[in-house]
């Protein structure tokens, strides 16, 4: 296939990668934390039991994700909370009311749906132990303990209504690192850190026997529950949600996040049952806990996403190895423009996509693409211009055109590096594109998530070692690649690094 058609088809592969909205289909999203796992369930069912197809789009990495994943449409309804929708999305100078939230949504295609009444609001927690020993009652108490370590979760640390300002209201000595939230109770259980933030309804407070520090000063705004939906959703589905309204308050969703992180069920358990309890269904629904649907799914999903990736990394970083390689400068702007997109860390790359082309597996290929082109063009560059001086004298000497000299010499003779390039890529993509799944993308990364928010090592076991294997694998399938072929003798002369 002509270099130029390849090329197309590749961005057509790239561009049907992005899903596409079905509009018989309500997507419905979560953030990377238990409550929102389970409301977001608790959502999808109700749909369902309605009569809606629903598709879940759970784990997104954060409020800014979510909330962009929602103005894209690549998802129509997730739930949100009113502190977060004042602070961090509208980013207001003041707090706003439910009627104020409203009005601000609706200049920018948003619907606020009614509470679902709870207050989720942050809070500062520490053990029961620390908390007697150093009778620590309030926040402002922390201020006589400089040497107490904060370990704190990365939203709250940069979100405006976090850390930065509760240090400046309460004249905080301490300094803070941060941590995944979910981690953060195993860091506190093993004193590695003292202080953590959390929210009211966490179940791990019951779990651990953890104390919530007051907030003296009311620093804190109120953080109710509620769906956030897009204008353009169903107006049916939106009315069918309005059920939940004031069904869950603090007690009820404490209990229900305590049944997942406590008592080990499913999402999709305890979102059923609550849902029957409150005569919203008739039925109680089985979770059959079948692993293999789930992971051949996942493992189907990353494969896609690599698969992808990799093939346009290779068409399109030969094509440019092969027009720049008999130049210095030329070679040394690319491999340089190349390695500059290596030293972005992957989370931030994937971040740095998101408003470019929203999310989802479009942001995640590209920017595995990205990755993948220095391993490629690297091994590539460096084949071509290595190749012996004597043999590049004996292809001119036999009157060889450029096109000869490049298709039986210099290919063939470079073969090694560029199957090794290719390999290095596949590789990488594999273990990079686990952190896709923090954008919406799926894969072996969703299973890994899911089990970080719930501190599940089985879980997060299901992701990582299925990836360990599809690298291995990886490795095996080139290995036999290379040995069928490239000649022995170039194998044992060539580097393959």
């Amino acid at each position: 296939m002509p270099l130029k058609r390849m090329f197309f088809v590749v961005l057509a592969l790239l561009a049907t990668s992005k899903a596409i909205a079905q509009p018989d289909v309500i997507n419905v999203g979560s953030k990377t934390f238990t409550e929102s796992y389970v409301l977001a369930e608790i959502m999808a069912q109700l749909l369902e039991i309605n009569g809606y197809k629903v598709a879940r789009r759970f784990g997104f990495a954060g409020t800014l994700i979510s909330f962009q994943a929602l103005r894209n449409g690549e998802i129509d309804v997730y739930p949100e909370y009113t502190g977060t929708i004042n602070e961090v999305i509208l980013e207001s100078q003041r707090t706003l009311n439910l009627a104020e939230l409203s009005a601000a949504l609706t200049l920018i295609e948003l619907d606020l749906l009614s509470p679902l009444g709870f207050n989720n609001t942050y809070a500062l927690t520490v053990k029961t132990s620390l908390a007697e020993r150093l009778q620590l009652e309030k926040i402002s108490d922390l201020t006589q303990y400089p040497m107490l370590k904060f370990g704190l979760s990365h939203e709250f640390r940069d979100r405006a209504d976090g850390w930065s300002g509760l240090k400046d209201i309460y004249a905080l000595p301490q300094s803070s690192s941060g941590i995944e939230h979910g981690l953060a109770y195993q860091a506190l259980l093993t004193d590695e850190i003292a202080v953590t933030d959390a929210y009211s309804t966490d179940a791990e407070l019951l779990r651990y026997d953890l104390v919530i520090l007051q907030d003296d000063l009311g620093y804190f705004p109120s953080y109710l529950a509620l769906p956030l939906a897009r204008q353009d959703m169903n107006a049916n589905a939106k009315e069918i949600l309005t059920l939940l309204t004031d069904r869950i308050d603090a007690n009820i969703m404490q209990s229900l996040n305590a049944q997942v992180i406590i008592d080990g069920k499913t999402f999709s358990e305890v979102a059923s049952e609550f849902l029957f309890e409150q005569n919203l269904s008739r039925t109680l629904r089985s979770d059959s806990r079948n692993l293999w649907p789930t992971l051949a799914r996942n493992t189907l999903t990353h494969l896609k996403l690599t698969g992808i990736a990799v093939l346009a990394a290779c068409i399109i970083g030969l094509t440019f190895a092969l027009a720049v390689y008999r130049s210095k400068s030329l070679s040394k702007i690319l491999l340089y423009t190349a390695g500059l997109l290596q030293t972005i860390p992957s989370i931030a790359l994937l971040a740095l996509m998101i408003p470019l082309v929203g999310v989802g597996q479009l942001p995640a290929i590209i920017a595995l693409f990205l990755y993948s082109l220095l391993p490629i063009t690297r091994n590539a560059i460096t084949a071509l211009t290595t190749i012996d001086p004597l043999i590049q004298q004996v292809a001119q000497a036999l009157g060889l055109s450029t096109r000869q000299q490049l298709r039986y010499v210099y290919l063939p003779l470079s073969l090694p590096h560029l199957l090794s390039g290719i390999r290095i890529a596949a590789v990488v993509s594999i273990g990079t594109a686990t952190l896709a799944a923090f954008i919406g993308a799926g894969g072996l990364g969703e299973p890994i998530v899911t089990g970080l928010a719930l501190n599940n090592t089985s879980l997060i076991l299901q992701g990582a070692l299925p990836a360990a294997l599809l690298a291995l694998l990886t490795e095996l399938t080139f290995e036999g690649i290379e040995r069928g072929l490239v000649p022995p003798h170039l194998i044992s002369t060539q580097s393959t690094s």
